[in-house]
């Protein structure tokens, strides 16, 4: 194994190339976004696949204070000379990212607001000493530097500056706007999207008729188009996953993932690392999330035996998924479990979502897992049907998302079995009530999210679980008699045993005769016997499974 420099959790285009950081050339962006002509550009990719770093890079490329060329010796920009000399280091540029904005309540978050913008204002105060701007403009600057600025001039805190920026180098600035979408986001998750929203609107005016603008590049996870952030936007291009030109640009393709484990010396490890992080399709590339391969390769370079995790998981609470979990009903459950058995299902998708009506219809929700990453196109090999027009397959893309879905669907099912009675369950099981455990058991399979064959392991886990969620004590495939009992749940204060022998079957039909024969096992195989002595009631039940359905039987002569 090589040591490289591994950049994990660096964005700073300058500090990774000046401290000898391993880098894969993305430089090919600014030739693309160039060519493009456009006024604004907005770049919508999930988390974690790069847009900072692309953003980092534009305005070391872009920005007159600067002098990049050392940077950017080598990479694949360089060999555009014609193109350097006309434009690095040339314009104006203003970068600003919004992806520290949060807070618990519209006061919090817009105070991180006012702190972003007074840092952007403090990189930019040799503007006060400008001959060209006005007193009103240095006013309002010194109030928003110092983060003091009233709630109109944050507002219009962006088009001032690239105004005053553009009378100050006499020469039309380049806005660089990364993660835009955030404080809306975090805003909708807390109850203040309205108000956030407002702010939002006015910072977003400067990409509007904006005199003053050579162009600008936008960086979000969604295009919110329904809330007119961009609308009256000139020449906007949006740059998506379903629609690009751009997608090399934003993960890692094949090629980059070969000559990293090429020069890492890990070339055994491609196999592991494309099942875990590969497997997204944006536009016509395959791509892997950038941020799980550096993370991993950096593990691997620790301890050479470090098997792939999710790292993704430490990043965010995943809240996306639980409430799409919440939201569920038997249309979204009977989808989510065929997406978790490793299937594809056939989703409208919707790109010009907006955050605050993202539950009002199942197609939203599944347009929000799929841009957020959770989800991605399906390819050719892995859907051969008939897609109607609009319509797109979709899939879970690699065994990290898979795992995140598993555990977020398990601590659902958690949850969800403790808010349910579960006494009624209970006091049906004590008194031999077979009709009663039936009738609770189907209720709360259909609670449930499965994504196995429904095998019989899958339903004996599902029985332990419930007694033992709720304290009792449960030997699941213990040594009994001439045999082993699937289930069997203790009660040693009241002195009784319930045994349950569970089966399970393709075919609904045969619900009772499965029934009839877990019963015949408990009696041949003298289930019962052994707790003779020791408690005074022994209740033995045969229970037969069909995909979410099932029937219990009671054993009349069990002691």
């Amino acid at each position: 194994m090589k040591k490289l420099n591994i950049p994990v959790g660096i964005s700073d285009f300058e500090k990774i190339r000046n401290g000898g950081f391993y880098y894969i050339d993305k430089s090919g962006l600014i030739t693309e976004i160039l060519d493009e002509k456009a006024e604004v550009t907005l770049i919508t990719r999930p988390r974690r696949f790069g847009k900072t770093l692309g953003m980092s890079m534009l305005e070391s490329f872009f920005d007159i204070r600067k002098d990049s060329r050392k940077l950017f010796e080598g990479l694949e920009i360089a060999e555009h000379q014609a193109l350097c000399d006309e434009w690095m280091n040339q314009y104006p540029t203003i970068f600003v990212s919004f992806r520290q904005v949060d807070g618990l309540d519209f006061t919090g978050a817009y105070d991180m607001l006012t702190m972003v913008i007074a840092d952007l204002y403090n990189k930019h105060l040799y503007l006060l000493d400008s001959e060209n701007a006005t007193e009103f403009q240095k006013t309002a600057f010194a109030h928003l530097a110092h983060g003091s600025g009233s709630i109109k001039e944050v507002k219009s805190s962006l088009m001032l500056l690239t105004t005053m920026m553009q009378s100050y180098y006499e020469k039309p600035v380049i806005l660089l706007i990364d993660e835009y979408d955030v404080p809306v986001a975090k805003a909708n998750n807390n109850g203040y999207y309205d108000e956030m929203l407002d702010v939002m609107k006015g910072l977003m005016q400067a990409l509007k008729d904006n005199q003053a603008l050579q162009f600008a590049v936008v960086t979000g996870c969604l295009k919110i188009a329904k809330e007119s952030i961009f609308t009256g936007t000139n020449n906007f291009v949006s740059d998506t996953i379903t629609n690009s030109r751009l997608n090399e640009y934003f993960g890692f393709v094949q090629s980059e993932v070969n000559q990293l484990l090429k020069d890492a010396d890990l070339t055994e490890q491609a196999e592991n690392i494309k099942k875990w992080y590969d497997g997204y399709h944006f536009g016509d590339f395959d791509v892997y999330c950038p941020w799980d391969v550096m993370n991993y390769l950096l593990e691997l370079q620790r301890n050479s035996n470090a098997k792939p995790i999710s790292y993704w998981k430490n990043t965010s609470d995943n809240a996306i998924i639980r409430s799409f979990i919440d939201y569920a009903g038997s249309t979204i459950t009977n989808k989510l479990e065929t997406l978790m058995a490793g299937g594809c299902i056939v989703q409208r998708v919707d790109e010009n979502l907006t955050y605050n009506y993202l539950h009002s219809s199942e197609d939203n929700l599944w347009s929000m897992l799929y841009l957020t990453g959770y989800l991605t196109k399906a390819r050719e090999e892995d859907y051969k049907g008939e897609l109607p027009d609009d319509m797109v397959a979709l899939m879970i893309p690699n065994a990290e998302i898979k795992e995140i879905f598993e555990t977020t669907v398990i601590k659902w099912f958690d949850d969800s079995t403790k808010k349910w009675n579960r006494n009624a369950l209970f006091d049906a099981v004590w008194n031999g009530d077979s009709e009663g455990i039936t009738r609770e058991m189907n209720a709360l399979l259909r609670r449930t999210i499965s994504y196995h064959d429904y095998r019989e392991d899958f339903y004996h886990a599902f029985l332990a679980g419930i007694f033992t969620g709720a304290g009792y004590m449960v030997d699941s495939n213990k040594e009994h008699g001439e045999g082993r009992s699937d289930v069997v749940v203790y009660d040693s204060i009241n002195a009784r045993v319930a045994i349950f022998e569970a089966k399970y079957t393709k075919v609904l039909e045969n619900l009772e005769s499965e029934c009839d024969m877990a019963l015949r096992q408990i009696d041949n195989r003298m289930y019962a016997k052994e707790y003779e002595d020791d408690y005074d009631q022994i209740l033995c039940y045969g229970i037969s499974f069909f995909k979410k359905r099932c029937m219990v039987k009671k054993k009349i002569s069990c002691p």
